[in-house]
C-alpha cells in the first residue's frame, strides 16, 4: 500500500485513479468489520491518498476474480480509458505496465502478451492441480470427519495417513496427526517423534505458520500434557518460541503474531519468565484490537493468559 500511494501521487496528473478494495474481512456484519478496517487504515497507512472500497457482497468474487483463471490476494486490476481490463497481475508488477497503458502501447505489446499468457498458464495449471487433490481428498476428509464425530480415533489417524500421503507438505493435516497420537490415542511413543519431526521442520523452514502450528500442539490449555515429558515439551518450545519470535519480533508490522504469540507466552509463563509473557499477551492483543475483528484469535489469546496472575491486576 504504501508503494500504490506513491504511485497516486505519480500518476494523479495523467488521471489515474487508484481504487482498493477490502475484501473477506472476518466480522459477523459488515457494520461491526468497516470500524476495524477504517482504525487499521489510520494506523498503519496515515498518508493514504486513494480510496478504500469495502466489499461486503463478495461481489469482487463474482465479477473480478474469474473461477477459471483464478487470482489471489493482493492483485491488480488496470481499467483503462476506454473501459477495458487492461492488466490484472500483482502491484509490483504494474507500475511497469503502467506508462504504456497510459500511451496505449500496452495491449499490443510482446511485454503484456507475455505476461497475460504466463499468468494464464500458471493459474490453469493450479486449477488443475486443485481440483485432482479435491477429487482425492474429499471421501478421505469425509470420513475424518465421521470418524472423529464417532470418536473412533484409530478410524480417524488413518483417513489423516492417506491425506498426508497425498499432501505431505500441509502443515494443518500435520498438527492433527500429532493431536489424535498424543492428545486422542496417548500414545506418546509413536506420537512424540511425529511432533519433534514437525518442530525440526518449522524451525528449519523459518515459516511463521508451520512454527504456530508445532507450539500450538506444545502449549494449549485446552489439552491433557499429564505424562508428556516435561524436559522435552520445554525444550522444544524455547526453540520454537526463540524461532518465531525472531522470525515475527514484537516491534515488527506482520499481524501473524495473533497466530503465535499466545502459544509463546503460555511457554514463558509456564518457565518462568512471567514478566515477558505478559508482555507477549499485550501485543498480541494490541494487534488483534488494531486490525479487522479475529474474535476466535482473540479467545484462543485471551484463554491462554486468564492464569497470567499479574496480567488480571
Amino acid at each position: 500500500m504504501p508503494k500504490l500511494v506513491i504511485l497516486q501521487d505519480k500518476y494523479k496528473i495523467n488521471g489515474v485513479e487508484l481504487v482498493g478494495v477490502a475484501v473477506h474481512e472476518q466480522a459477523s456484519t459488515a457494520d461491526e468489520a468497516r470500524p476495524s478496517l477504517d482504525a487499521w487504515l489510520t494506523k498503519s497507512v496515515p498518508n493514504l491518498n486513494y480510496a478504500i472500497a469495502f466489499d461486503y457482497a463478495s461481489e469482487m468474487n463474482k465479477r473480478w476474480m474469474d473461477p477459471r483463471v483464478p487470482v489471489g490476494i493482493p492483485t491488480s486490476f488496470v481499467v483503462d480509458r476506454d473501459g477495458r481490463l487492461a492488466f490484472i497481475g500483482h502491484p509490483t508488477q504494474f507500475d511497469n505496465a503502467l506508462p504504456k497503458i497510459l500511451n496505449g502501447s500496452w495491449a499490443v505489446s510482446d511485454q503484456a502478451k507475455a505476461l497475460e499468457t504466463a499468468r494464464i498458464k500458471t493459474a490453469r495449471g493450479r486449477m488443475r492441480e486443485l481440483s485432482q487433490t479435491q477429487a482425492l481428498l474429499d471421501p478421505i476428509f469425509a470420513r475424518l470427519e465421521h470418524t472423529t464425530k464417532i470418536k473412533d480415533w484409530a478410524a480417524a489417524l488413518s483417513a489423516l495417513e492417506e491425506a498426508l500421503a497425498a499432501m505431505p507438505n500441509e502443515v494443518n493435516i500435520r498438527g492433527l496427526r500429532a493431536e489424535l497420537l498424543l492428545h486422542k490415542l496417548r500414545d506418546l511413543r509413536a506420537g512424540l517423534p511425529v511432533l519433534l519431526q514437525l518442530v525440526c521442520d518449522a524451525t528449519e523452514k523459518n515459516y511463521v505458520v508451520w512454527m504456530s502450528v508445532a507450539i500450538r500442539q506444545r502449549f494449549d490449555p485446552a489439552k491433557d500434557y499429564y505424562g508428556f515429558p516435561y524436559a522435552e515439551r520445554f525444550a522444544m518450545g524455547k526453540d520454537l518460541s526463540e524461532h518465531i519470535l525472531a522470525a515475527n519480533p514484537p516491534q515488527g508490522s506482520e499481524r501473524a503474531k495473533c497466530m503465535s504469540y499466545g502459544a509463546v507466552a503460555q511457554d514463558y509463563y509456564e518457565t518462568g519468565k512471567r514478566v515477558r509473557a505478559i508482555e507477549l499477551v499485550e501485543v498480541a492483543l494490541k494487534w488483534l484490537d488494531a486490525g479487522p475483528a479475529l474474535d476466535v484469535a482473540k479467545r484462543d489469546v485471551l484463554q491462554r493468559s486468564a492464569g497470567f496472575g499479574e496480567l488480571q491486576e
